[in-house]
């Protein structure tokens, strides 16, 4: 049976399924992906999709809750992160799949989980017909200063501190042009000026720990662009969280911490020579980057407030966060495992 004969008798075979697609229409090559999503639809016998836009106070959760009231088979998030976060937020628990077709600038989630970054066709293709996979969702309650409590969702890791100063500090217009390069410029002008501050964190309910800090992250994922293995052992679908606990004594430490990151983790780890060459160069033994795993992670901030950022985006300042893990609780289309 030829192609187009088969979506004809798919789309006379019964009710067909319905796709909404979650946008922001901000980004670039908004009319390709109409396009392309309305031609794969087709390819799949999907009815016409529905398309929801995102808004500046709505990055997605609000629309997802929508396509969850509508019933659709599948939401098709487009957009960078901060979309597929929101996005997540709002499928969280629904059962309903998520495909991801990445028109952002970090796209940490999409590149985690090998999804094409730079072939809107075959994200979207994949979006349709990928293989179901359960994830974990990070559940962040956090305190701002004011005693205002708010509850936040994450997909790839968190972080108070340094990081988050860097990600606040980062400029637009060049994230626009050059993508994630454009942390890098912004870790070089923040690094300078950050300050160590004081942390009270544990992970679960065990020990609590009192120390300096530069930052402290809680992830869902460990790989960054550029071969960074920041955090080797975090997963999407243990039922865990990985906590890195950044804590330089000078600038000596942060050249440790990306050697280790860079370099110890992606390669040396990887074989029992590389094993031992750590443990002889003592990079098994060095503290700069401590890391723990468990289904909770509490830090409080000893003094004031620290920056606070979310799977690359900022979000303000906090005193206090509480992070939980909820196991499978969303359902993403990804390549197989062919």
């Amino acid at each position: 049976m030829a192609r187009g004969e088969k979506q004809k008798a798919a789309k006379t075979a019964g009710p067909q399924r319905r796709v909404a697609v979650i946008f922001n229409p901000s980004k670039q090559g908004v009319e390709t992906l109409r396009t392309t999503i309305a031609e794969v639809a087709e390819q799949q016998g999907f009815a016409d999709p529905l398309w929801i836009e995102t808004t500046v106070d709505d990055p997605g959760k609000g629309m997802a809750l929508e396509a969850r009231e509508s019933k659709v088979d599948l939401v098709v998030a487009a957009g960078g992160d901060g979309t597929v976060r929101s996005v997540a937020a709002g499928l969280r628990d629904s059962g309903i799949p998520v495909g991801i077709v990445p028109i952002g600038t970090g796209n940490l989630f999409a590149r985690n989980l090998d999804i094409p970054v730079n072939d809107m066709h075959g994200a979207a293709e994949l979006a349709f017909s990928g293989l179901d996979r359960a994830v974990d969702v990070v559940v962040a309650d956090i305190t701002r200063p004011n005693g205002d409590t708010e509850t936040h969702t994450s997909l790839v890791m968190a972080g108070i501190g340094i990081d988050a100063a860097m990600i606040s500090s980062t400029n637009p217009d060049l994230k626009k042009r050059v993508g994630w390069l454009a942390y890098v410029d912004a870790g070089l002008r923040a690094l300078p000026a950050s300050k160590p501050y004081r942390a009270y964190y544990r992970t679960d309910a065990g020990r609590l720990h009192r120390s300096k800090v530069s930052t402290i992250l809680v992830a869902n994922l460990g790989y960054l662009p550029g071969n960074i293995e920041l955090i080797p052992d975090a997963q999407l679908d243990d039922g865990r969280l990985d906590m890195a606990v950044l804590q330089p004594r000078n600038f000596l430490g942060w050249i440790f911490i990306w050697r280790k990151v860079t370099w110890e983790n992606p390669v040396l780890r990887k074989s029992a020579l590389g094993r031992q060459i750590m443990d002889l160069t003592g990079g098994s033994r060095r503290r700069e980057i401590i890391y723990s795993r468990g289904r909770s992670v509490d830090i409080e901030i000893g003094e004031g407030a620290e920056e606070f950022e979310i799977d690359g985006d900022e979000f303000g300042t906090v005193v206090s966060a509480r992070f939980t893990v909820d196991p499978a609780a969303l359902i993403v289309r990804v390549p197989s495992l062919d």
